[in-house]
């Protein structure tokens, strides 16, 4: 018995960590080919370099809106305010303004961000103006400002009209948005003007 003993529990712990073993679940091997597609995914949807710099617009900021009907026509001038947060674990910067446009109560929704694979900053517009999504790609200068070509939906014409967009940083606690769309004739106009300011704590 003192010899069977030890051998007897021996093969117990034997049979124990096989049986244990056996439930484990097989690590899955993947292949070169599936490695290199989850480390492509993975690049395209990590937020890098190009998504930080829209870091300046993230906060609250009080607006001043000055707006032209048309090439020429006096300007109206309105105030609002624009709540400005990182969405997406800082993948997109998300824009909720309240303010009034000819005379009526005015809220919109953006989303400005970066496209790795595009190599392009991109946005998104929706307000209680319209039922169409205004779209928006554009890029960086060297002087630091945003260039967008833009495209909306156009109630008065029921075409969709080309827009440039210029993004102006000028420090941490002011930004500028530029809009110019086509006059009747087809030349483009500035038609809009929005700058932002800071709120104080």
């Amino acid at each position: 018995m003192r010899i069977k003993t030890p051998v007897a529990l021996f093969s117990c712990l034997v049979l124990s960590a096989s049986l244990v073993f056996a439930d484990e679940p097989k690590k899955q091997e993947i292949s070169a080919e599936e490695k290199a597609a989850w480390e492509a995914m993975e690049k395209a949807a990590s937020p890098g370099d190009a998504h930080k710099k829209l870091n300046a617009m993230v906060g609250d900021f009080d607006t001043k809106v000055t707006s032209w009907m048309a090439p020429g026509a006096p300007p109206s001038t309105s105030t609002g305010k624009s709540h400005n947060t990182w969405a997406l674990d800082g993948r997109w910067v998300e824009q909720r303004f309240t303010g009034s446009f000819m005379g009526k109560p005015f809220h919109g929704i953006g989303f400005t961000g970066y496209d790795n694979m595009k190599k392009k900053y991109v946005g998104m517009w929706m307000d209680t103006f319209t039922t169409s999504v205004m779209t928006s790609t554009g890029d960086i200068g060297a002087d630091g400002k945003y260039t967008f070509e833009s495209s909306m939906d156009d109630p008065v014409s029921g075409k969709t009209l080309p827009v440039k967009e210029v993004v102006t940083v000028m420090d941490n606690d002011h930004h500028m948005m530029e809009m110019w769309t086509p006059d009747p004739s087809g030349s483009m106009f500035k038609m809009m003007e929005i700058s932002y300011t800071r709120a104080k704590k």
